[in-house]
């Protein structure tokens, strides 16, 4: 079969909104060649990424990457993908370069290609993240290791908002917390809390594809009788009182639904929200604290920010 690779020259910020709109378009794989992954410092005790080559990335901006089955579809598909793309400036999504280029290639070059770029990394002081095709051995006795196998969600669980959100829970999470994950994708997070000690997960997303390979990954990392995964959107329809709600989204989304988290808090719980470049911080600051939250700590990394919120 034949594919066309579809690249687009963007921003660190539109990572994860376009390749989520590459994902729904129904792209099989998604490439991110970010320079920051070159000189990325994860601190004197973590580990990094390795292997990786500067040939393979951008000057600056991000490449993202893509791959669609040549057929009859094919051009509606990409008109599909870049006005959905050319939408996100609604939202005051900062898309750069914003240059689409196409070119054909052959299925074994990007069936395993992708690999290369993803390699066991020390996100935490207890949490390793490993793809399954990698063997890795712990170095320490508490060292937690998860494994993900990406799929075709989009998330590898080592970009700065999914590992600020891993450090947050690390600090935050107590031994039988009850948790919920907006926006689980390949359910890192949630896998993160249960082997923190969680007692109890849910695992929300409202794409089907995110939603099966969360389900995947919990089996792989055998928490998931501790991790339920659900097709939701937010959180809407959820009941009850819960510990900690952790969600990695855009800071534009979280601010949505910054009220029903109250609601589902129990008073002294943790909201820990990431996916906030920069420049929205304070956006999302004001969201929490107009409504009853109390900001205890803000984590950040390179251009990203993650906030932990205690609801008073």
């Amino acid at each position: 079969m034949k594919w066309t690779e579809f690249s687009i020259h963007t921003t660190q910020e539109a990572v994860e909104p376009v390749s989520n709109i590459l994902h729904e378009a129904g792209a099989s794989g998604v490439v991110i060649e970010d320079p920051h992954d070159l000189i990325k410092d994860w601190g004197v005790h973590l580990g990094e990424i390795y292997q990786l080559s500067p040939d393979d990335y951008p000057e600056e901006g991000v490449i993202v990457k893509a791959y669609f089955p040549v057929n009859s579809f094919l051009a509606e598909t990409v008109d599909e993908v870049k006005e959905a793309i050319n939408g996100l400036l609604l939202y005051d999504i900062d898309l750069g370069y914003n240059k689409v280029t196409l070119h054909e290639v052959k299925e074994e070059d990007w069936a395993t290609a992708w690999k290369k770029y993803y390699k066991p990394v020390k996100i935490s002081n207890s949490i390793t993240i490993s793809p399954t095709w990698e063997e890795y051995k712990p170095v320490r006795e508490d060292e937690c290791v998860i494994e993900l196998d990406p799929g075709m969600a989009f998330g590898t669980g080592t970009h700065p908002t999914t590992v600020l959100c891993v450090q947050a829970l690390e600090k935050n999470i107590q031994k039988g917390d009850e948790v919920i994950d907006v926006g689980t994708g390949t359910g890192v997070l949630s896998i993160a809390a249960a082997k923190l000690g969680a007692g109890r997960v849910i695992a929300l997303d409202l794409d089907e594809v995110a939603v099966e390979s969360a389900k995947l990954n919990t089996q792989i990392n055998k928490v998931d009788d501790v991790v339920t995964v659900s097709q939701n959107n937010l959180i809407e329809g959820i009941d009850g009182q819960y510990n900690v709600i952790v969600a990695n989204i855009l800071a534009e989304i979280i601010v949505r639904f910054v009220q029903d988290a109250a609601r589902v808090l129990k008073p002294g719980g943790k909201f820990i929200t990431s996916g906030i470049i920069q420049r929205k911080k304070v956006e999302v600051k004001e969201a929490l604290i107009s409504h009853g939250f109390e900001i205890e700590e803000i984590l950040e990394m390179e251009d990203w920010v993650a906030i932990v919120a205690k609801r008073v």
